[in-house]
């Protein structure tokens, strides 16, 4: 499975995260750093990658349209990038569940 990590996330998780998550990327990595939730929507969804955003926007579009794509949404406040990187790697198979299961589209972490 391979993440869309959104700029509101450090671009250091693709490569802190490159072991579980082999492949992703960062929004910056595919020229989209500036894109609106749209663009990154469309290209996520095209590319077969599960966003991971802090924005509550991509969890209730994800409600809202389902998928693809699917969306990790990170409910944590301000928290490092090391922290972020724990979360995504304590609920590893968790995700990989959510990325397998045909009726969920939003997977929401903490």
């Amino acid at each position: 499975m391979r993440l869309l990590i959104d700029q509101n996330l450090s671009h250091r998780l693709v490569a802190a995260l490159a072991n579980v998550f082999p492949g992703s990327l960062h929004v910056r990595d595919v020229g989209l750093a500036r894109a609106d939730d749209d663009a990154l929507w469309a290209h996520a969804r095209d590319a077969g990658l599960t966003i991971v955003s802090k924005d509550s926007d991509f969890q209730h579009r994800g409600f809202v349209e389902g998928f693809p794509p699917k969306v990790v949404w990170l409910r944590v406040g301000n928290c490092s990038t090391a922290e972020i990187e724990s979360i995504l790697r304590r609920h590893a198979s968790d995700i990989e569940r959510f990325e397998q299961d045909p009726s969920s589209s939003v997977l929401i972490l903490g």
